[in-house]
């Protein structure tokens, strides 16, 4: 519970946050354009809102809605969620939206999107600053790399040291290591003190590699063990700390990568279990351990979520990472080469979602809300709620009527034939950009459930 209440709680201050500014940049803009404000609201206050205020002598209600999709400034003489039309049917105002040049409208629609991506530039080079970049070089990761029957279809081989692509070497074990390899036609490794390199088609599907069960390439971990948890199976049977675990069932055991490999083969038979019988007999194993001095062989019962009850060295811990360290005006231009990066990776990986198994992945409020670390982490709240910058700042600019991307489309055809969108038609735009909004958060959530209940 706790950890759902701090995840809950980063999820709700970043959203806040961007919320907030998002809206600023509308409510800079027409403010500077002489444009009044009706209302400023973080989040929706359909039907009622937490709280709101007017300041006296001002034009503009502040408030916060109970509704956490989003936020608004309602805008004088503008169509838009708030599907005033009584307003619209009255004579134009001088302090109007509508009154004003289709620039100035321009610059008030992009303002909260350029005020997200702005925000996570500058979020992304405070990080750098006050943090540095630490990392584990993918070329110091002398272990190598464990790699699945499709990696390997391409000639990969468990223990390779992954170098680089044609585009330039790996930086470190993320996404970005995926899409390199996606996109590669050829793959530098070390194999076994060799240089060497493979060819490889240069479209794989990234989102294939990613969600395969084993991933494509994952970092190999021993399968030594580092303590052994008391009260389990792995203590019962006389597992001690520095043994290896040597087979499972008569499969040899490599790697703590297979070791997990071969455990998710007895959660199938777990799963397909109809008695208690064939419930113990999908947990019932053959653990072959030991070390230099010795060999050892037990039958043992894992416990029911099938675990051993030992513990590995974690990745972390198998690396001395590095970090790169910033001055304040050094971190600028790398904030930004950070945050340009990110955004077009996000915009590369958009093609995805056009697939079966894309809109599988769309996530909603609780996918979100499990980007945050279940412990209160400022390094990883900050980087979280940069890339969250970026995802709004995109998602916005999408040419949908409702987003702001749709409301500029309207004004770049304005400013090019010199011709308005019939109110009319642009009534009835936003109330089809709206259902298209509102399908893909109901698509997106449900997702999360169908995740949940096991379904997807």
């Amino acid at each position: 519970m706790e950890v759902f209440l701090i995840r809950v709680l980063q999820f709700i201050l970043a959203i806040s946050l961007l919320v907030l500014l998002h809206e600023g940049g509308h409510f800079f803009f027409s403010k500077l354009f002489g444009v009044r404000v009706e209302k400023f609201y973080v989040f929706f206050d359909w039907k009622f809102s937490l709280f709101k205020f007017k300041p006296k002598n001002s034009d503009t209600e502040y408030g916060i809605g109970w509704l956490p999709l989003g936020g608004y400034c309602k805008i004088a003489g503008m169509i838009d969620e708030s599907f005033d039309t009584e307003q619209m049917k009255q004579p134009v105002q001088p302090w109007e939206f509508r009154a004003k040049p289709a620039w100035q409208r321009l610059l008030i629609m992009i303002g909260g999107v350029l005020v997200n991506f702005l925000l996570a530039l500058f979020i992304y080079s405070m990080i750098l600053f006050y943090w540095g970049d630490t990392y584990i070089p993918v070329k110091d990761m002398t272990l190598g790399m464990k790699f699945n029957q499709e990696a390997k279809s391409y000639g990969f081989k468990d223990g390779d040291i992954l170098v680089g692509t044609e585009n330039g070497a790996f930086k470190d074990f993320s996404a970005d290591l995926y899409r390199d390899l996606s996109e590669a036609k050829r793959v530098d490794i070390i194999r076994q003190g060799k240089k060497m390199s493979i060819s490889l088609p240069g479209d794989l599907n990234l989102l294939g590699m990613l969600k395969a069960e084993p991933s494509f390439v994952r970092p190999l971990i021993p399968a030594k063990v580092d303590s052994v948890i008391p009260n389990t199976p792995a203590e019962k049977i006389g597992i001690k700390a520095g043994d290896k675990i040597l087979a499972l069932n008569g499969s040899p055991v490599d790697s703590y990568n297979e070791f997990v490999d071969l455990l998710g083969r007895r959660q199938d038979l777990l799963d397909t279990a109809t008695n208690s019988a064939d419930s113990l007999k999908a947990r019932t194993v053959t653990i072959v351990f030991g070390n230099e001095s010795r060999r050892d062989t037990a039958i043992t019962q894992l416990t029911p979520d099938l675990k051993l009850g030992f513990v590995v060295s974690s990745f972390a811990g198998l690396y001395q990472p590095i970090t790169k360290e910033y001055g304040f005006l050094e971190s600028i231009p790398a904030g930004i080469k950070y945050g340009w990066d990110v955004l077009a990776g996000y915009v590369n990986d958009m093609k995805y979602v056009f697939t079966a198994d894309g809109a599988k992945s769309l996530g909603g409020f609780g996918a979100i809300g499990s980007l945050f670390p279940p412990v209160w982490d400022w390094y990883m709240f900050w980087k979280m709620t940069a890339f969250l910058s970026i995802i709004l700042a995109f998602m916005n600019i999408l040419p949908i009527p409702a987003l702001d991307g749709g409301h500029v489309l309207f004004l770049i055809y304005e400013i090019i034939t010199r011709r308005k969108p019939s109110e009319t038609f642009m009534i009835r735009a936003e109330y089809v950009g709206f259902g298209i909004l509102i399908l893909l958060m109901l698509v997106a959530n449900l997702n999360d459930i169908l995740r949940w209940l096991g379904y997807l």
